[in-house]
């Protein structure tokens, strides 16, 4: 599947993906500030964004999306930054593919299952009623049980399209049913990524725990790991200068 991209800057290219529900709009401004010296091409996951809407979402279709869409834009090899959803599937293009992905930052995941009630907020959302009278503190109030922190409920709200015909930007039938997938992992017995790779994470976030590192080290030889202070899962929105230093310097040695 070709993803939509948003793309700016020149030079060599840094592709950002985004987490579940999220969109490539969600580094816009970490897109701003690396563009006077990269390509920076964000892109919406599919089942995002302004990307089409597909059955299927383990982390191989996804990593395919994301290959077969930067092959397309003539943007490989490339170093692929990805939060959350988007580390894992990070993480399975750099395995799969290693010749496309120059370097690798994983923004607060690991290569491991989860379980963080996304099953429950993915139903609370379906369970909406997109009626022409629909307002968004309605909305909101309605997914209070499932996403109690009025910052993810904002986040989730962000998909959600008012009017006389509400509907969801995303396609929130596929995601949900995908939930599985999306918080399990497999790496199907792919051989170890050995070029930098860089796991930046929140120190207030439990997504990347210390007895992770093993999985991450079987994998990743080459792992470097970096706390971002103040932060939690949504670690370039929760301390966007920290993560954008942390960014910076990673690049940097890749293009010195």
């Amino acid at each position: 599947m070709i993803l939509n991209a948003i793309q700016s800057g020149e030079g060599p290219p840094v592709v950002l993906l985004h987490g579940l529900f999220g969109a490539a709009r969600n580094w816009g401004a970490m897109q701003r500030a690396l563009a006077p010296r990269f390509r920076v091409i964000a892109l919406d996951m599919r089942n995002h964004g302004a990307s089409s809407h597909a059955s299927g979402m383990r982390y191989a279709d996804l990593a395919a999306d994301v290959l077969e869409t930067l092959e397309a834009l003539n943007a490989l090899p490339a170093a692929v930054v990805g939060h959350s959803m988007g580390g894992k599937a990070a993480m399975v293009a750099a395995l799969s593919r290693p010749e496309a992905v120059a370097r690798l930052l994983v923004s607060d995941i690991a290569p491991v299952s989860y379980h963080h009630g996304n099953a429950g907020v993915a139903a609370a959302m379906l369970a909406l009623p997109l009626v022409p009278s629909l307002t968004r503190v309605e909305a909101g109030d309605a997914l209070v049980a499932a996403a109690p922190d009025p910052a993810v409920r904002a986040f989730l709200l962000s998909n959600l399209i008012l009017g006389p015909q509400p509907s969801w930007r995303i396609g929130l039938t596929e995601i949900a049913a995908a939930i599985p997938d999306l918080e399990g992992w497999e790496d199907a017995n792919l051989p170890a990524y050995a070029k930098p790779t860089l796991f930046a994470t929140g120190t207030k976030s439990d997504y990347v725990l210390p007895e992770h590192r093993s999985a991450i080290r079987a994998l990743f030889p080459t792992a470097r790991f970096i706390g971002v202070k103040g932060a939690g899962h949504w670690v370039h929105a929760d301390n966007p200068a920290g993560f954008l230093s942390i960014l910076e310097a990673f690049l940097h040695d890749w293009t010195v």
